[in-house]
């Protein structure tokens, strides 16, 4: 094998070599973590159902926080987000499910829905997650959440008319500690708290305009 040859072979072992060493040192890519809302529907008053059907449009998000990334606060005018960590899905779609899952199980209505479907609706729901996000101050972490909803009669052509309510519900709970989970599990408490808020306000307009 003349010299050249050997030179060639050399350098390619070597490099062989290298990459089998840099393999072997290179750290797994750390594992994302998923968070979602848990907690039970709101107990609804003992009042009597209404015959009416209820359809709740897919809630808007305000740009800052349309993503499944989880995202945290520490300075007024700063926002940040985990690397590792996010939640299952869009703070819209967390909204639009769980306030349509707790007007089902409240009983307050004959039924509600959300995805598209052959029911057609007396009443629609729609609005906006204007804010979803983890405020960490010095001694303790809060779940903050602020959400803006209409209400609307499907069946009135005047479309002045049509608009029964609008009103902005917020909720600040805080977290049991310094991490993601307590923060999914706050965050399930203000939604809890708005959306019992939001079920009451909404069956007393209703009621009001029949």
């Amino acid at each position: 094998m003349n010299y050249s040859k050997k030179i060639i072979y050399l350098i390619i072992l070597s490099a062989l070599l290298v990459c089998g060493c840099l393999n072997l040192t290179q750290k797994p890519n750390k594992k994302i973590n998923y968070y979602t809302l848990e907690y039970d529907p709101p107990k609804a008053a003992s009042l009597k159902s209404l015959p009416f059907v209820i359809y709740i449009e897919r809630f808007n998000v305000a740009p800052l926080y349309d993503s499944t990334r989880i995202i945290y606060s520490q300075k007024k005018f700063i926002r940040d987000a985990y690397i590792y960590h996010k939640w299952m899905a869009n703070p819209g779609d967390f909204v639009t499910y769980y306030l349509t899952r707790d007007i089902k199980c409240s009983s307050l209505f004959r039924t509600a829905f959300s995805s598209n479907s052959s029911c057609s609706s007396t009443y629609i729901i729609n609005g906006t997650v204007d804010e979803f996000f983890e405020q960490d101050d010095n001694d303790i972490w809060k779940a903050v959440l602020s959400i803006n909803i209409t209400l609307m009669s499907k069946n009135e052509p005047d479309i002045s008319k049509s608009v029964l309510m609008q009103k902005q519900y917020s909720a600040i709970e805080p977290c049991s500690s310094k991490n993601p989970q307590s923060l999914a599990e706050a965050m399930s408490k203000a939604m809890a708290n708005i959306s019992g808020r939001i079920i009451r306000d909404v069956y007393k307009c209703i009621e009001d305009k029949k």
